[in-house]
């Protein structure tokens, strides 16, 4: 698969602070990268390097076949954390300023700007002025914006913040429907189901640094053990004779067993001992969510196999 950004051993400072330190990752033609991390871990300035915003210290940027550091603007869709629209503004004329910006045609940004609307839910507000948009509507003006170019990659900063259930389901769609159609998507987002959902892949940073870099099914596979959820009130005595444990958490009588990396699960329910009560049982992996917590807090908790890479 053709990479379309390559991201190598990029560095940061901020006088003496580091903020990133020997960052490298690619974002692949037709694929959905999620970059990750809790506040502060260098997301924003990894991305701000990327769009040229800012410039690295060390390392490079390479883009398609470009020379390093030279990323072609009009080739990049951004969709910020910080929404950023004229508000008095019609949602039209904002279209195709920023289109204009990206030196696309005029007469087919406005083409694709009302398929987008009408796609959106929108139609018949190409000529309503921003500040007259629900928060929602103006965050998919927005999107269509960030995409109304036809951009090789495309950065989405916490798309889905504030959108409703439904507009979230709306904007997964199109994000996968862009991938599927070839563009790159780099996503950042601290809705990690959303991400389990959508991402093939994804790229934690914590302090800067490089945490996990991996698929999907690599990262479940090597980091995300098993866990059990069991209802029922159970003596910590009878739960610690359960083999291959790593850590037991209780409240109350909810037990969750997190299992070590080699159980073979058939092989360990039917050791479970016949005095266990239980009126409920849930086995399944560790969500994302849960490996996102423990890297973040620094519990090193969970099964670490090193640094994943693909």
């Amino acid at each position: 698969m053709t990479n379309i950004l390559t991201v190598k051993n990029l560095g940061k400072s901020f006088k003496s602070k580091r903020i990133i330190e020997n960052i490298s990752f690619e974002v692949r033609k037709g694929e959905i990268m999620a970059i990750l991390g809790p506040n502060g871990a260098g997301k924003s300035t990894t991305i701000r390097n990327i769009m040229g915003i800012m410039y690295p210290d060390e390392g490079s940027i390479e883009f398609n076949g470009h020379p390093e550091n030279t990323i072609p603007r009009q080739k990049i869709g951004y969709l910020p954390e910080e929404r950023g629209l004229y508000k008095n503004v019609k949602v039209m004329d904002m279209i195709l300023y920023l289109a204009n910006l990206k030196d696309y045609p005029v007469k087919k940004a406005r083409e694709r700007a009302l398929a987008y609307l009408a796609k959106f839910g929108l139609e018949g507000k190409d000529k309503v002025s921003v500040e007259e948009l629900s928060k929602g509507m103006a965050q998919k003006v927005q999107f269509i914006a960030s995409i109304i170019h036809e951009p090789d990659l495309l950065i989405l900063d916490e798309p889905f913040s504030g959108l409703d259930p439904v507009s979230q389901e709306t904007f997964k769609r199109e994000i996968r429907e862009l991938a599927n159609n070839g563009t790159a998507i780099l996503l950042s987002s601290h809705q990690m189901n959303v991400v389990e959902e959508l991402c093939d892949r994804l790229f934690m940073i914590q302090r800067g640094k490089k945490v996990i870099y991996g698929t999907m099914e690599d990262v479940k596979n090597d980091y995300a053990n098993f866990k059990c959820t069991i209802k029922g009130q159970n003596a910590p005595a009878l739960l610690e004779m359960i083999p291959d444990v790593q850590r037991i958490e209780q409240n109350e009588d909810v037990t969750v067993l997190y299992l070590t990396q080699d159980v073979k699960i058939p092989t360990w329910i039917r050791q479970l001992p016949e005095e266990l009560t239980i009126q409920e049982l849930v086995i399944d992996r560790i969500s994302l969510h849960e490996i996102f917590i423990d890297v973040a807090t620094d519990q090193h908790q969970l099964q670490e196999g090193g640094v994943l890479n693909a």
